[in-house]
């Protein structure tokens, strides 16, 4: 902490730490200038105008990432001037100004019942072209689905274990002999549009009847990066009595 500029001006050092998903960011630095891509520094210096410092905010980052690139906890620090009279900042007030500008939109809670309701209308044998993008060679798109589940899931290895203790995480598994391209992407996405409520479980049974793959809901596909190939199964395996 230090005085500077206007007589009784007081300048005051803070330490941050934050986090972000870097997909929609050309990097965590700064972009000057009149350009079409941002980083994530350019996020933080404009939430911090809300502090009103006498001078400009700006962000020294501690480390550097590139674009896409994720950060579960980067750190920065930056001056904050107050106009004469005024007393420093609180860490409190700094934190809350800039979660204010920043913060995400607010978490929206699934609706786990409706989606298992929901994914009972999938169970058996269907024909699942509403679910099957295009691109496919397989001669049609029949395909009995054994079983389906929404179910509590472990935690996410990409997220701090604090984080973690006060999230619920959910699984959802599909077993089948075979899926048809991007099938349980596809299903994955309509089934949390029905826990987003966007949709409703009924609604899924007449997705499926549609046999309509370029209808309104059925075009989304969940990221591929949440998929997991669980096992194989084979009847008949092992030690027999």
């Amino acid at each position: 902490m230090g005085s500077c500029g206007a007589v009784g001006s007081v300048r005051a050092r803070y330490l941050v730490f934050f986090q972000y998903l870097g997909t929609d960011f050309n990097g965590v630095a700064a972009v000057r200038g009149n350009h079409r891509a941002v980083g994530v520094q350019n996020f933080l210096e404009e939430a911090a105008k809300r502090l009103n410092s006498v001078e400009p905010v700006r962000f020294t980052i501690s480390s550097r990432t590139d674009a896409g690139v994720h950060a579960l906890s980067n750190a920065a620090h930056l001056d904050i001037q107050r106009r004469p009279g005024r007393p420093p900042f609180s860490p409190e007030i700094v934190t809350k100004a800039l979660n204010t500008h920043l913060k995400h939109p607010a978490i929206r809670y699934l609706d786990i019942a409706a989606m298992q309701e929901a994914a009972q209308h999938l169970l058996g044998t269907h024909d699942f072209s509403a679910f099957q993008s295009a691109g496919s060679p397989v001669p049609h798109a029949v395909r009995t689905l054994r079983r389906v589940s929404v179910s509590p899931g472990p935690a996410s290895l990409y997220v701090l274990p604090q984080e973690s203790r006060r999230l619920q995480f959910w699984t959802l598994e599909f077993e089948s002999q075979s899926f048809l391209y991007r099938q349980v992407r596809r299903m994955t996405a309509v089934l949390v549009a029905v826990g987003l409520g966007i949709l409703a479980p009924s609604q899924v049974k007449v997705i499926l009847e549609s046999q309509d793959p370029l209808g309104k809901y059925q075009t989304r596909v969940a990221p591929a990066h949440g998929l997991f190939l669980k096992s194989v199964l084979y009847d008949n395996f092992g030690p027999t009595s």
